[in-house]
């Protein structure tokens, strides 16, 4: 089975490396809209994103990052928020997570490289993210996503691993 939707899925690999080429305004938006699409609970749409492309800020952000080096070289950053008392939602860490799934599978598709680099389970990175890129303090980060034309390819993924599908029980 196959469809372009599977395709993108299935080649959907972390990519750290990126050619010194900028992503396209099109392509951007388009990221951005398929981030919107994500599913959200009772529909509230908790996420906020921060495009960077300035070269300086990016910089400052693989500087804030543990493991955010690769920002150095890519030329496009979408940093994923949520409002974690958006009504109430209990949801808005699953709904920003799928938010940055449509992301980086929407770049991949889009014949763009990505990595999703973790925030908002370390404090002292969350805070220097949220001084950088001036999140209000009432705003989570969950995540950067790290955008470019990859100069690196994986394989797509395949098969599934038969030690983590359980029928009707574990």
């Amino acid at each position: 089975m196959n469809s372009n939707a599977i395709d993108a899925i299935l080649a959907r690999r972390s990519i750290r490396k990126y050619e010194n080429k900028p992503v396209e305004r099109e392509k951007i938006d388009c990221i951005l809209e398929c981030a919107c699409a994500a599913p959200s609970g009772n529909n509230l749409r908790p996420w906020h994103f921060v495009e960077i492309t300035e070269r300086k800020v990016l910089d400052m952000l693989a500087g804030a990052h543990a493991y955010g080096k690769m920002l150095e070289q890519a030329p496009l950053a979408i940093v994923v928020c949520g409002e974690k008392e958006k009504e109430g939602s209990p949801w808005w860490e699953q709904d920003c997570a799928a938010a940055m799934q449509n992301i980086l599978l929407a770049a991949t598709a889009l014949g763009l490289g990505s990595v999703w680099l973790g925030v908002n389970r370390d404090a002292a990175i969350s805070e220097k993210i949220h001084g950088i890129v001036a999140v209000p303090d009432n705003i989570k980060i969950v995540g950067i996503a790290a955008i470019g034309y990859g100069a690196e390819r994986r394989s797509p993924r395949s098969g599934v691993d038969q030690g983590r599908i359980h029928k009707e029980r574990w």
